[in-house]
């Protein structure tokens, strides 16, 4: 039996759930970045003897679609899979059950499913910190009750999952980083952006249609020299203001 995580984690967050979870399998657990523009996921493939966790974040209720597109092109080939779907303390609503689809399409057996939280990763005010330790405490008891799962024989059926089918409609990018002043054209955030948004040869010229507002060019610059525009954050944070002020806990779906 050999473990995995396919993850799409633009800021961190998303791994940071992952690898709470994994860390407590006493096992290797190979990474494969689903963020990788440059890979061929055409050439992943698993076997009914692994066990895969698919990690990926909630993007207004959504997974980002070049997420699916990839994991879409995965062999699972009956695997087990865990999915793991990871917000900002808003709500997840149907990146669940959108991940579900794509993990059964690709040939995965679902055996269990979470919902945690990682601090916004555009509102860094909205779970700041997280996941903490009272998060990280709720996941280790999920990990040592999936492995239970994994090594018991019995099959408990189909996992229920919350979520809408159709899905709800995916909202556009709107929040496109732009460089400052700052910006020395390293050339940094066009070589880790997700969907090659960034015109490596000019850093300043982003793809407004390309761009998911992923934030990863933001996090990662040395400089600090990609930002938003302020005001239009500010505008989108008090708007989920009050959906974000109650502390939403880790789910376990089993």
């Amino acid at each position: 039996m050999k473990y995995f995580q396919l993850i799409f984690s633009p800021t961190g967050g998303t791994k940071k759930v992952a690898d709470a979870v994994t860390k407590h399998w006493d096992s290797v657990v190979e990474t494969i970045d689903l963020s990788d523009a440059e890979a061929d996921f055409s050439q992943c493939t698993f076997n009914v003897e692994d066990v895969v966790l698919i990690a990926l974040p909630s993007f207004a209720g959504r997974v980002p679609s070049v997420a699916v597109e990839r994991l879409q092109k995965v062999h699972g080939n009956s695997a087990k899979c865990i999915l793991v779907c990871v917000y900002g303390n808003r709500a997840y609503e149907d990146t669940l059950a959108e991940m579900e689809d794509a993990a059964r399409a690709s040939g995965f057996d679902i055996i269990a499913a979470i919902s945690a939280v990682a601090e916004h990763s555009i509102m860094h005010q909205y779970a700041a910190g997280r996941p903490d330790a009272e998060d990280l405490s709720q996941l280790e008891g999920f990990a040592r009750r999936i492995k239970e799962k994994l090594d018991s024989s019995l099959d408990s059926g189909k996992i229920q999952i919350p979520g809408n089918r159709p899905y709800k409609k995916s909202g556009g990018a709107g929040l496109v980083p732009k460089a400052t002043k700052d910006c020395i054209n390293c050339g940094l955030c066009a070589r880790q952006c997700p969907v090659k948004a960034i015109d490596p040869a000019d850093v300043r010229s982003t793809d407004s249609k390309r761009c998911i507002s992923c934030m990863r060019c933001v996090t990662q610059c040395p400089h600090n020299a990609r930002e938003i525009n302020r005001a239009i954050v500010s505008a989108a944070s008090l708007a989920i203001k009050k959906a974000c002020s109650v502390r939403k806990e880790s789910e376990l779906f089993i």
